[in-house]
């Protein structure tokens, strides 16, 4: 609350113990919004305002991203909106950065005040907001000894709201802390385990003469692919894109060097063209999906030895080579979910996508888009 009587009367110690106690808030366990609150109230009694207000800007400076105030009605202090313009208070603050004090200034709604002090809220320079104190009680203008007291308690708000950044960045940063140790369990346990299972299907498969049974595992290995799938992509939805981007080169040997704990082997992989320098970052997304893919496939369907995967560039198109020594397409082969992924892929980029038997056994995957 305001008190009512001018602050002129309050000695000098006095008013430097109110701004240090305002000050210490900072160190309290009072949340941000608490402390700015106390350092508007602390102001306005110590300079004898009746009314006062403290605006934080957001991190763009396009906008408020918080309002305290002082004296004002519920409707005045709910009539705050976007950035005001140049020629308002906080406009010229950020403009200039140094107090204001100038007599009869108009405000947003073309009221005036009769006297009125604004100062910025500054961290290393940089205008953070600005507290603002009108109306003084027994003066027709502020003085240099209250622009003073307002600038330390200014000074205060901004470390304040840094503090309150810097806390909010922390714990953005132990959220994606545990977001990369989920994705990581689920890489590297629950897909595995998938994988080991959907591969122990596949020998009864093979053996089993019974249509019934086959249709059943056939089923279940299509509902572990699918799984499969979802797990990866909640896996990219858990892993924000804010680490330095692999080069498609390294993404590819990446992907082999995973592909060897199911395979029991790692594919041969071999660059042909300026690859690297080719494939933008939307094309290489694509890519890794279309080589997890063809390797898992491998894995699940062939029974190879050996695998050699291939990036290459021609001209203004990029390719993508899976070849395996493996068992090849039998005649009655499905045409499962995962050739049907990558074939749309390559026709979304204008591209193409291919799989057929290879001379000499196993199977060959092709797919190409342009990058130009």
């Amino acid at each position: 609350m305001i008190t009512t009587e001018p602050a002129i009367g309050v000695h000098g110690t006095e008013q430097l113990r109110r701004v240090l106690d305002a000050v210490l808030l900072i160190g309290s366990d009072l949340d941000l919004t608490a402390t700015l609150q106390r350092i508007t109230e602390t102001a306005a009694e110590l300079v004898g305002a009746t009314r006062g207000s403290l605006r934080v800007l957001d991190e763009s400076k396009t906008s408020l991203a918080q309002v305290v105030t002082v004296g004002l009605a519920d409707d005045a202090q709910g009539a705050v909106g976007d950035l005001p313009s140049c020629s308002s208070i906080l406009g010229t603050l950020l403009g200039d950065s140094k107090p204001i004090r100038p007599h009869n200034f108009g405000g947003r709604a073309g009221a005036t005040m009769p006297s009125l002090l604004a100062v910025p809220i500054l961290i290393r320079g940089e205008v953070l907001g600005s507290l603002t104190l009108g109306e003084k009680l027994g003066a027709t203008a502020f003085s240099d000894v209250d622009e003073e007291i307002v600038v330390a308690l200014a000074a205060g708000a901004g470390v304040a709201i840094e503090n309150g950044r810097l806390h909010s960045r922390v714990a953005e940063l132990a959220q994606l802390e545990d977001r990369d140790r989920i994705a990581s369990d689920l890489h590297d346990t629950v897909i595995q385990r998938l994988f080991t299972v959907g591969l122990s299907l596949q020998g009864p498969l093979r053996l089993s003469k019974d249509p019934m049974v086959v249709t059943r595992l056939e089923s279940a290995i299509d509902e572990i692919d699918i799984t499969v799938r979802e797990i990866r992509s909640a896996i990219f939805e858990l892993q924000p894109d804010r680490r330095p981007a692999r080069s498609a080169c390294q993404s590819a040997i990446a992907v082999c060097a995973e592909a060897a704990r199911t395979l029991g082997f790692e594919p041969a992989v071999h660059f042909d063209g300026a690859v690297d320098t080719a494939v933008g970052a939307g094309i290489a997304q694509h890519l890794l999906a279309v080589q997890r893919e063809a390797l898992s496939n491998v894995a699940k369907h062939a029974s190879a030895r050996t695998v050699d995967l291939t990036l290459e560039t021609h001209g203004t198109t990029v390719s993508l080579t899976v070849e395996d020594d493996g068992v090849g397409l039998g005649e009655h082969d499905r045409r499962g979910d995962g050739l049907e992924n990558m074939e749309t892929r390559a026709r979304r980029l204008g591209g193409e996508c291919s799989i057929a038997n290879r001379p000499g056994g196993g199977t060959v995957v092709r797919w190409s888009v342009p990058f130009g």
